[in-house]
């Protein structure tokens, strides 16, 4: 009930900001980008192909807005900002030479009315999987919520290797686009399109989503193809930081079980002697998901170091055992930072650590941890500029805590 009562003022609030701002969305096609991964990396693909084929287009993503080839680093912790910040970007788009806006949308955004008044014409639903059922509660809510991104869209483009795919389609009013690893399926993937910078089973899915979009809106092939193939990287996902170490060091947003599976997966592929994956679980925030992190890293990851992240008002120790009941249940062995002094770890067992300071967390692995080949996947912060303690938002940056562990300091330029 309160929950509800909320939701009105929130669509009130959407209201006035429409309103305030003159209708925005009206003087723009907009493209609707949910799901529980791949949202950013298909919102930021989409934006790159609509750009090179010479349309104007705005985007509106976790990680930053481009609003008439303007950049704002939005540093989004909800990825869909407030109505009010969105109508502005909005107006700010159509007075400017947009035609086209894309926008990356949450399922709390679209429960709680944030995007009112933006009618989307392409809606985009990546996948759906376990997250946000703290919020939610149960998965049919969470994935009746996603579907309302789908109300008055034109074209619905849906996952059809996503198992909620049937549940989705019968839902969609507008014409349905299935992508599909299987090339029986409207959009499939092609061979020389494997050749990219975005490493893992999953960004083919995410491709898949753009070049569904940019067929729709009648790109030419080439330039879809181009376009995928010259991508790069955004910030915070499968980001390798260069380091003068003999091992890789990559940092990704991965917070959920599905994403920590697919980027340890992705991983795995890549590394040529330990994977070791850092990560923590926010507070406040779904706890289901955390035992099952747990669980995942074990399984994929040769050595797990679970630390603190946004803890919030939780106690981060409480939040790292109960990470640790997936760790212990895939067979896990707790160990202490002595132990790799000691020289006393089986090399045929699974070993974690539990350091919930974070730069502490990133010193051990990166100082006494690992070796030559190995692969360090820091997850669960990526591009965001913050941690939450309390009810404080404290500066983090990721790429500064691996130049600090490393050289000592963080390197400042002039």
């Amino acid at each position: 009930m309160f929950r509800r009562i909320k939701n009105i003022f929130h669509l009130i609030n959407a209201f006035i900001a429409v309103i305030y701002y003159r209708f925005p969305a009206r003087g723009l096609r907009i493209i609707g980008i949910t799901g529980t991964s791949g949202k950013t990396t298909t919102t930021h693909i989409i934006y790159d192909i609509l750009r090179n084929a010479g349309l104007r287009v705005s985007m509106i993503s976790t990680v930053k807005a481009i609003i008439n080839n303007k950049n704002y680093d939005t540093g989004f912790h909800v990825t869909t900002p407030s109505p009010f910040i969105l109508q502005k970007f909005l107006r700010e788009a159509a007075d400017g030479a947009s035609k086209i806006a894309i926008i990356e949308v949450t399922s709390h955004a679209l429960d709680q009315n944030r995007i009112f008044g933006i009618p989307v014409e392409i809606a985009v639903i990546t996948n759906i999987s376990h997250e946000h059922l703290d919020y939610h509660l149960t998965l049919n809510n969470y994935r009746n919520i996603k579907a309302k991104i789908m109300n008055g869209a034109k074209y619905v483009i849906l996952n059809k290797d996503d198992r909620n795919y049937d549940f989705l389609k019968n839902k969609a009013k507008g014409k349905t686009i299935g992508f599909s690893l299987n090339k029986l399926s409207d959009v499939n993937i092609v061979d020389h399109i494997h050749n990219i910078n975005l490493p893992g089973k999953y960004n083919q899915y995410n491709i898949l989503a753009s070049k569904a979009v940019a067929v729709i809106l009648g790109v030419p092939e080439k330039v879809i193809e181009s376009s995928i193939l010259d991508f790069q990287a955004i910030p915070g996902r499968m980001e390798e930081v260069k380091t003068n170490r003999s091992y890789k060091v990559i940092i990704d947003f991965a917070h959920k079980p599905d994403a920590l599976e697919q980027v340890l997966i992705a991983s795995k592929k890549m590394v040529k002697n330990n994977l070791i994956v850092v990560f923590g679980c926010a507070g406040l925030r779904d706890r289901q998901k955390r035992s099952m992190m747990g669980e995942i890293a074990i399984k994929l990851a040769d050595y797990v170091v679970l630390t603190a992240e946004d803890p919030r008002t939780e106690d981060v120790r409480k939040i790292i055992n109960e990470i640790s009941t997936g760790c212990i249940k895939a067979g896990g062995i707790i160990a202490k930072r002595s132990d790799i002094q000691k020289n006393i770890l089986n090399k045929k067992r699974k070993y974690y650590w539990q350091i919930p300071d974070r730069q502490e967390a990133i010193n051990f692995v990166l100082r006494n941890l690992a070796s030559k080949g190995d692969l360090i996947l820091i997850c669960g912060k990526g591009h965001e500029k913050s941690m939450c303690y309390g009810k404080v938002e404290y500066p983090w940056d990721e790429r500064k805590a691996i130049e600090k562990a490393l050289y000592g300091s963080v390197k400042t330029t002039s």
